[in-house]
């Protein structure tokens, strides 16, 4: 677990990869502006959660529950990014009382079917991983180049993050799991059940080629209090390239929301 920073707790969940590591740019950002507590989704071994077979995707929710616990806080804003944010949204519904604002950036909304691509590489998930990250570089590469103009920024940006993904390399049978773990969920009801106020972001549906931002934009007919924020010149990938900006607005948010806040100190990256 992670407690960084000092403000507003934030629980900050990451996509499907499951690794934390991957956001790092993202979480020093927000800690500019909130106490984040971020972490690997259960089932990773860095994360010391399991993934129960017993209640399957509510492992997330219970996984919430105990770093929440952890860290002695008892309500908090919670974001979820891509497939966290159908975890943030399961929470959200699970424990109404400890969510004071939800977020919720290019997230996979109630519905969500893998596509074709996503199948295919579900076939051999740890045989096609190689080809996995190629294909995702492939399809990344015009929105880095849309949110970083210049190649300097680029290349940073590349080397950095390749750094990360190197030295926290994702299960690809976790990720296909989770992809399973979804058929069982009825995350509609989910919805119908949340009351706290939510952010939606979304980058240009052109750039964003992991999750159509149609399918992201549902949420503001399922949720009874929605903000979209467009974070134009990005993609899937805008809590990375721009994570300043993807701060700011989650911290005007969390102004609207609450006002001022009592900090609370965090403990450290590590």
């Amino acid at each position: 677990m992670i407690d960084i920073g000092a403000g507003p707790p934030l629980v900050l969940i990451p996509g499907l990869h499951g690794r934390w590591e991957w956001m790092r740019p993202t979480v020093a950002a927000l800690s500019k502006q909130f106490r984040v507590l971020t972490f690997s989704l259960a089932g990773e071994r860095s994360s010391r959660y399991p993934l129960d077979p017993r209640i399957g995707f509510d492992s997330f929710v219970e996984q919430i529950d105990q770093v929440m616990e952890r860290a002695s806080v008892s309500s908090a804003f919670v974001c979820g990014v891509s497939y966290g944010g159908l975890v943030a949204l399961r929470y959200a519904a699970a424990r109404p009382g400890r969510v004071k604002g939800l977020a919720l950036a290019s997230a996979l909304a109630p519905g969500f079917e893998p596509d074709a691509r996503a199948q295919f590489y579900m076939r051999a998930p740890r045989l096609l991983m190689p080809l996995f990250f190629v294909d995702g570089f492939r399809r990344a590469r015009r929105e880095v180049h849309a949110a970083l103009p210049e190649w300097r920024q680029r290349m940073q940006f590349g080397l950095r993050q390749t750094w990360y993904v190197a030295t926290a390399l994702p299960a690809p049978r976790l990720m296909r799991d989770r992809l399973r773990l979804l058929e069982n969920v009825d995350f509609d009801s989910s919805a119908a059940s949340v009351t706290a106020p939510t952010l939606v972001i979304t980058g240009d549906a052109e750039l964003d080629h992991v999750v159509p931002v149609r399918d992201t934009l549902r949420y503001e007919r399922l949720l009874p209090a929605v903000e979209v924020v467009h974070m134009r010149g990005t993609g899937h990938h805008g809590t990375l390239t721009r994570p300043e900006d993807f701060a700011r607005h989650l911290g005007a948010f969390a102004a609207r929301v609450i006002g001022e806040v009592k900090h609370e100190p965090g403990r450290g990256l590590g």
